[in-house]
């Protein structure tokens, strides 16, 4: 999973442990862990959401301003489905 730069900070520090994507099928998998800066995202669950789900408190617990910010970046390619990837940040050691 990659993030916008401004996102890194807040992920690292465990302030955002949640992101809304929208893709054409999942890209990641419970469980799965993927390289980000110094560290790795692990995957704790992914969950297919309605546009309706995407809240403004979803949108900020995602580290975005609201929900037009969230959307501008949560689009992948023609993707078609809307996916709730929620992860944790590990440091490596």
């Amino acid at each position: 999973m990659t993030f916008a730069k401004r996102l890194r900070p807040g992920v690292r520090s465990g302030e955002i442990t949640c992101s809304v994507r929208i893709w054409m099928r999942p890209h990641v998998k419970v469980g799965g862990r993927y390289p980000m800066d110094k560290g790795e995202i692990v995957v704790d669950s992914i969950e297919t959401i309605g546009f309706a789900d995407i809240t403004p408190e979803l949108a900020r617990e995602s580290g975005f301003l609201g929900v037009l910010d969230l959307l501008k970046t949560a689009q992948h390619g023609r993707g078609e489905k809307i996916y709730l990837v929620r992860f944790h940040y590990v440091r490596k050691r």
